[in-house]
């Protein structure tokens, strides 16, 4: 079965979840957060939850939990802390615990913030992987960022990943 029969085939709507992790924003100021809710809605997936955790590994793990377990995420999308600085620890938190990591989505959203923004790309880390039957993005912070990678990664694949995963 080729790629346009997996899509068709793909649940069109995905239980969402939004973490945004920063120790200096609040949740009304997370533009990049609430831009992703508000996209993932256009898009027609339920946002089941949109939490604000500290740079913090046991914040970052306990709102996985909660998203997932509490509110039945099928996708998590983390904002923030993707960073190089110490305080920045969402991918080194989050990728131990993926069964498969989509090696693609880091190289794929390299490639498009290099069209975007220059060198200046290699310091936006991101990461996405398999962990119990969903998916986990690790997206920088940046309201730009975060356009780049919804609008032209994530959205257009969601089902289609979702569909992979309930195999």
């Amino acid at each position: 079965m080729g790629t346009r029969e997996h899509k068709r085939s793909a649940p069109a709507q995905v239980k969402v979840a939004v973490v945004s992790v920063s120790s200096t924003r609040t949740l009304s100021e997370d533009k990049s957060g609430h831009w992703i809710v508000k996209r993932a809605r256009k898009e027609g997936h339920p946002v089941v939850a949109h939490r604000l955790v500290s740079d913090n590994p046991e914040a970052i793990l306990s709102a996985l939990h909660e998203v997932r377990e509490v509110h039945g995420a099928q996708a998590v999308l983390f904002t923030g802390g993707t960073g190089i600085t110490e305080k920045d620890v969402t991918i080194e938190t989050l990728r131990p615990l993926f069964e498969k990591e989509l090696t693609a989505f880091a190289s794929l959203f390299a490639h498009l913030s290099f069209e975007e923004i220059d060198a200046a790309a290699m310091l936006s880390r991101a990461c996405a992987g398999v962990h119990q039957k969903s998916v986990i993005f690790c997206l920088p912070g940046s309201l730009n960022a975060c356009r780049l990678a919804c609008k032209a990664l994530i959205f257009p694949e969601l089902g289609h990943l979702i569909k992979h995963l309930k195999e």
